[in-house]
């Protein structure tokens, strides 16, 4: 999954949830749910090489993925 196809993916969930009161990762979680195990896998994979870990809980790991990409594609809050 690409960091572009997390990002629209993660817009999408937002709309799908426009009228609930979920935070940001709320809505990560509910995009990972929706992938196949191998994605999740490979988001997981990703954050645990990027914090230099050799293990970590897969799908809280593919969540904070999802929600680091999200946030560092918004750029910097005003």
């Amino acid at each position: 999954m690409t960091e572009e196809e997390i990002v629209v993916s993660f817009a999408l969930t937002r709309l799908d949830h426009a009228n609930s009161e979920l935070d940001l990762e709320d809505i990560a979680a509910l995009v990972v749910r929706r992938l196949s195990p191998d994605q999740v896998l490979d988001l997981a994979t990703r954050t645990l090489a990027a914090r230099d870990e050799l293990r970590g809980a897969v799908f809280e790991s593919a969540v904070e993925h999802v929600l680091r990409t999200v946030l560092t594609a918004r750029g910097p809050v005003d």
